[in-house]
């Protein structure tokens, strides 16, 4: 099984985009996510087509769980 950290944010333009964390530490809590969600909008660190992030919007973890299937194919 696989976890990432999807943290959602609100832009400029009104559009919400995503960043995705792969194997986030385990047990991170609400005030965690908070802080450093609110310390990226505040450093002003990402600016996309979509202008620069104004809010959370967001955050959740997803658990991801992959089957494989042989095919006989090299």
């Amino acid at each position: 099984m696989t976890q990432v950290l999807e943290l959602q944010f609100e832009t400029a333009a009104g559009k919400t985009t995503t960043f995705v964390i792969d194997a986030p530490k385990p047990k991170l809590t609400t005030e965690e996510i908070q802080k450093v969600m609110q310390k990226i909008i505040t450093k002003n660190v990402f600016d996309g087509q979509a202008g620069a992030l104004v809010a959370m919007s967001g955050a959740r973890i997803v658990d991801r769980q992959v089957t494989e299937f042989e095919l006989g194919i090299e």
